[in-house]
């Protein structure tokens, strides 16, 4: 098992929350009254938790200069918000892996995991040094490529990247240019292969993936404060949720159907960004505001999403589709001004019914281990 297998483990879980997300981003309630259970919260705002775990995490100091040349007091910094792109018109998602792994969807998605007995993630764990279940905290995908952080002290990191050209870089970083890699599993025998994308470790808290040296640079510089002056992607009040961040207009688009061209390019024209925001502690509950200059604008365009809700409502139950008809009935939309609100829930108890398989397959590979 190499990196790559490693960061699909992670990129499984954000597979399932995107394939959540790719249906409310084309669909939208009509006139038709929602059916929606009182016990689902959504994630409308950050709780008393969220912001003790956001306190948490400012633990980088860096130092600011004011014009007059005297140094202002070090304002601590969570590191991966500093590492986000900067400007509008980004895609910046972090998926909270610690925060979900022990969510009761994240039980579930564990037992596919694990449907093996638990094998390959204990070669993992001895070919990387880490632990995803323990080490690994927040997983971020942006325009540029993937981040990953964590406690990554006792990564593998030399011995598996050490035949790539690398170079220290910054204050904490070292940068490895694309390159071989040898990897030895545990039973002696070893593994090459070549990757094409570059890396860069900072502090052993970051693990940053992009195609190039130039851009891996980019997001370290960020970090240390040589980057952009501008706000990031996400700013530290708006990471609440078990999945959180902003989705470019275009990148939205591109989730449509072919044959919703049309919606797609209008989206293009009209809406300037997504907020998402994704709550797993519980049902599996999502709100996606989308943003415009032109209320007017923007509030047709909730009206278009909403016929397509109520369109693809109909069209489930006349299909016999039963699990896209309940997801379609807890949808909604919510018009506010120069933006609206797309609001979905999934019962847990829909997704243990439809994950039931996994738990049966990982106990039975686990007896069989016995």
């Amino acid at each position: 098992m190499d990196n790559r297998r490693r960061r699909k483990v992670w990129l499984v879980v954000a597979a399932v929350l995107f394939g959540v997300a790719a249906v409310l981003m084309f669909t939208g309630q009509g006139d038709a009254p929602a059916l929606e259970t009182p016990k689902v919260e959504f994630p409308r705002r950050m709780r008393a938790p969220e912001r003790e775990r956001a306190e948490r995490r400012r633990t980088h100091v860096l130092p600011v200069q004011v014009d007059s040349g005297t140094p202002e007091p070090a304002r601590p910094r969570d590191p991966v918000l500093a590492a986000l792109p900067r400007g509008e018109g980004k895609t910046a998602v972090v998926i909270e892996a610690n925060a979900l792994r022990h969510s009761p969807i994240g039980a579930l998605l564990l037992d596919c995991l694990m449907r093996d007995g638990g094998k390959q993630l204990e070669e993992l764990r001895k070919l990387s040094g880490v632990d995803p279940l323990q080490d690994l905290d927040r997983l971020v995908i942006t325009d540029e490529g993937m981040m990953l952080s964590g406690n990554f002290g006792n990564a593998k990191f030399k011995e598996l990247l050490g035949e790539r050209v690398s170079m220290d870089y910054g204050q904490g970083a070292r940068v490895y240019e694309p390159g071989d890699m040898t990897m030895t599993r545990p039973d002696g025998s070893t593994v090459r292969g070549r990757s094409e994308t570059s890396l860069a470790t900072w502090n052993n808290e970051l693990l940053v993936i992009g195609k190039s040296p130039d851009e891996v640079k980019a997001v370290v510089d960020r970090v240390e404060g040589r980057g952009p002056d501008a706000p990031p992607a996400i700013p530290e009040g708006s990471t609440y949720g078990e999945m959180y961040g902003v989705l470019s207009v275009d990148q939205l688009a591109r989730l449509l159907p072919k044959e919703h061209a049309e919606l797609a390019q209008r989206i293009r024209d009209v809406a300037q960004n997504v907020e998402l925001h994704v709550d797993a502690s519980g049902d599996v509950a999502m709100v996606a505001e989308v943003r415009g200059k032109n209320g007017d604008e923007v509030t047709d365009l909730g009206k278009t999403l909403g016929a397509a809700l109520s369109v693809a409502r109909i069209k489930a139950q006349a299909d016999g589709d039963k699990d896209l008809a309940q997801l379609l009935d807890f949808a909604r939309v919510q018009p506010d001004g120069t933006s609206f609100k797309l609001e979905m829930a999934v019962p847990l108890e829909a997704i243990q019914q439809r994950l039931a398989f996994c738990k049966e397959e990982r106990n039975a590979a686990e007896a069989a281990q016995q």
